[in-house]
């Protein structure tokens, strides 16, 4: 055997001059997998994964790595990944050895650390940690991949007006580039410009100062790439006149450690496609404070309307980013409508890649609170305007509808937008004719609706193929609370609950209410296509943004109510909602813009909590944490209405008492209005015996007998949980 003392002699060693230190309390370690010859937690040593939530998702081959611990003044650090001496390229970091460790394969690899002090021969300490490496264009955990999909990496816009340019791959791929715009002082055309020359910077170039004090040239680097089919862009300030290319080890002097990723919003079309747009990372209002930015194509809902696919998207491009610029002190969640959707399913279903949120105009997710809403609308539309038009006043069929403004249930993002659960109205452009779902001509075509886009999960009926539906309206009684608020009379309601119907398998309107698949919704419960509220949401601070829309007159989609239902369901998860802050005002700055002072001041009170959160090292939970750090600055409240100088009204937000209410009013949805709980977490009620005993109006014997023909099985118990309604069946589930 030879002798140990040549094999470690003639190793290729990275020799650290480091002073003896110690962990920053608080630092969170990944646990590590075998290796520990019993002497590595004397000094704590273990073996980090920076670039991702956990070891066991890293894409691309590559994977930012420390070798963590209190290691001995003049030791020798060690590393190698599958056997293969990767030593060279860690270098110190914050004091701790770091580096990113390429060619790793598809599937299992090993890095392994061994500590040597100075003048021994053998490991003092031994450390190793299995990875998992994906291919960098996915998938990780979303399962198999949805087929046709279309590459748009020609129609994606750069910076200079120019096209990315054609895919090199069936993977939708391009080649990663860097690109430099400046914010110009001039007043008139674009706020940025293209920055050609990289060695002078131009005279109209603007300064700015980041909240962390420090000035420097208003130039931002962009970087355009892709990763998980997406395409993926990050813009932070660096100037390349003065300042090396970045590294994980060489910041931007402007970047000020923090990393804001957008989500665009949408629905309708988003499936079967890479889009040619992202969240967008040209937000001047957060670049010129030292933010960082970063998204996706496949973060804007109305290219990939299922957040399961936004999860692991957004996991590889915060990947990339760390890779390239190192991890961030904390990233925060931007974006509305579609938006909201990724950020509270995100933060609930894929935790740590989120640590705190801004929704707005929000949703809890796509599947139920809206498209429950937007479906009993069209259904309740439908009736009133083609079945029986003229027997409904505009305001009664307002209050069954349980909405603000009556336009709402006939504007286009509402009744026609219901038809996201339709396989054949909603396909993109870019998906020809002959591969789309026909159900005369093309029954194994695609079908462009939010089952099929996310059967992995729901799973599909074997007789068809296609995705099963977890939604029902079977027991609803549809104008319950207008009924007992003398709104409609006993014959109205009997006659709308008898001719409302359903949806069949293709969304045609039929006589028969819907019923759902049972596998499908106890599938939709337990992995958070439902958010629960009580997965990683509950240890992040939320706050929840809105832009009033309700009264709009024309009609819009983004209703309060729908604010109020994610605080339910945070209520019922973990007993209490106060790590969410709601902060609303009227659309003088539309539904969620960065020209609303308001909404940066709730960045920048986010940017205070999470900093207050992490310097926290007390002892108790998460959430606790979280709660107890919530800045006193931070009140929960609204904006007064005055139409030239509105002021902040602090107060607890209620949904139907306090002055925010009368200011802005949240009406319920049609499925509360039938009874249904605010949380809108019931995909299917239980039933119980139809008894008049429960309304507050009198039933002649006739009307008894036409309600119990209606209504054969019973009506809803909303006093019950729904079918199949339970908890999560875990975090970061694969499919």
């Amino acid at each position: 055997m030879e002798n140990p003392d040549r094999i470690y002699r003639r190793r290729s060693s990275w020799r650290l001059a480091l002073a003896a230190y110690a962990l920053v309390a608080g630092t969170a370690l990944l646990a590590s997998c075998g290796g520990d010859d019993g002497n590595s937690s004397d000094i704590g040593l273990k073996m980090q994964v920076l670039s991702s939530t956990s070891p066991d998702w890293v894409s691309g081959g590559d994977a930012l790595v420390r070798v963590a611990g209190t290691l001995p003044a003049g030791s020798t650090v060690h590393v190698t990944l599958n056997g293969t001496d990767v030593s060279n390229v860690f270098t110190p970091v914050d004091g701790q050895p770091t580096g990113l460790v390429t060619g790793m394969v598809d599937g299992k690899n090993t890095l392994a650390a061994e500590v040597t002090r100075s003048g021994e021969t053998a490991p003092f300490a031994t450390q190793s940690l299995d990875v998992t490496n994906y291919p960098r264009s996915g998938p990780l955990f979303s399962g198999p991949r949805e087929t046709p999909f279309l590459c748009e990496t020609q129609n994606f816009t750069m910076p200079d007006g120019s096209k990315l340019g054609a895919p090199i791959d069936t993977d939708c791929s391009v080649t990663t580039r860097v690109d430099y715009v400046y914010r110009t002082t001039l007043t008139t055309g674009p706020q940025f410009l293209p920055l050609t020359d990289l060695t002078t910077l131009p005279a109209d170039v603007a300064t700015t100062t980041t909240n962390e004090n420090k000035t420097v040239p208003y130039v931002v680097r962009i970087e355009t790439g892709t990763a998980n089919r997406a395409i993926y862009q990050t813009a932070v300030l660096h100037d390349p006149t003065h300042e090396t290319a970045p590294t994980f080890a060489n910041r931007p002097a402007g970047w000020n450690g923090r990393l804001v990723y957008s989500f665009g919003g949408g629905c309708t079309g988003g499936w079967y496609r890479q889009g040619n747009s992202t969240g967008g990372v040209l937000e001047d209002n957060i670049l010129k404070q030292g933010y960082a930015m970063a998204s996706s194509s496949l973060n804007v809902f109305g290219n990939n309307c299922q957040d399961l696919t936004a999860a692991e998207s957004m996991s590889v491009v915060k990947e990339r980013f760390i890779e390239t610029y190192g991890a961030p002190l904390y990233t925060i969640g931007w974006g509305c409508s579609g938006g909201s959707y990724q950020q509270h399913q995100i933060s609930d279903n894929y935790p740590g890649l989120l640590d705190g949120i801004l929704p707005g105009c929000s949703f809890p997710e796509v599947a139920f609170a809206t498209v429950y809403s937007i479906t009993d609308q069209r259904l309740l539309g439908h009736y009133f305007r083609d079945i029986v038009p003229g027997q409904f006043t505009d305001d009664q069929q307002r209050e069954v509808a349980g909405i603000q403004t009556l336009a709402t249930m006939y504007t286009g993002t509402v009744y026609d937008g219901a038809m996201r659960i339709a396989p054949n109205v909603f396909c993109p452009a870019v998906l020809p004719v002959g591969q789309r779902y026909d159900p005369v001509n093309n029954r194994a075509g695609a079908r462009c609706d939010v089952y099929d886009h996310v059967a992995n999960v729901l799973g599909r009926d074997p007789a068809t193929g296609f995705a099963l539906r977890p939604i029902d309206n079977v027991g609803v009684q549809y104008g319950l609370a207008a009924l007992n608020a003398g709104q409609i009379s006993i014959d109205q309601f009997l006659a709308l609950n008898q001719a409302i119907g359903g949806y069949d398998v293709d969304a045609n309107f039929q006589a028969a209410r819907t019923v759902g698949d049972a596998p499908a919704m106890r599938q939709a419960y337990q992995t958070g296509r439902l958010t629960n509220g009580g997965g990683g949401l509950k240890d992040i601070p939320i706050i929840d943004y809105r832009g009033y829309a309700d009264d709009d007159p024309n009609g819009n989609i983004h209703l309060r109510y729908h604010s109020f239902s994610m605080r339910e369901r945070l209520i019922k998860a973990n007993g209490d909602a106060d790590n969410q802050v709601m902060l609303h005002e009227d659309g003088r700055y539309g539904l969620y813009s960065s020209s609303s002072p308001l909404l940066m001041r709730a960045l920048s009170e986010m940017d205070k909590w999470i900093a207050a959160i992490h310097a926290d090292s007390a002892a108790g939970t998460a959430h606790a944490k979280v709660v107890r750090n919530k800045p006193a600055t931070l009140q929960e409240g609204c904006m007064s209405r005055d139409p030239t100088n509105p002021v902040f009204i602090a107060e607890a937000m209620k949904i139907d008492s306090g002055q925010c209410a009368t200011l802005y009013p949240a009406p319920p949805s049609p499925r509360a209005s039938a009874g249904g709980p605010v949380a809108a977490d019931v995909i299917k009620c239980q039933l119980k015996p139809v008894t008049t005993a429960d309304y507050t109006v009198t039933f002649t014997p006739a009307q008894q007998t036409l309600l119990a023909q209606i209504y054969p099985d019973g009506v809803c118990d909303w006093s019950k949980p729904g079918v199949e309604q339970q908890g999560l069946r875990g975090t970061w589930l694969t499919f």
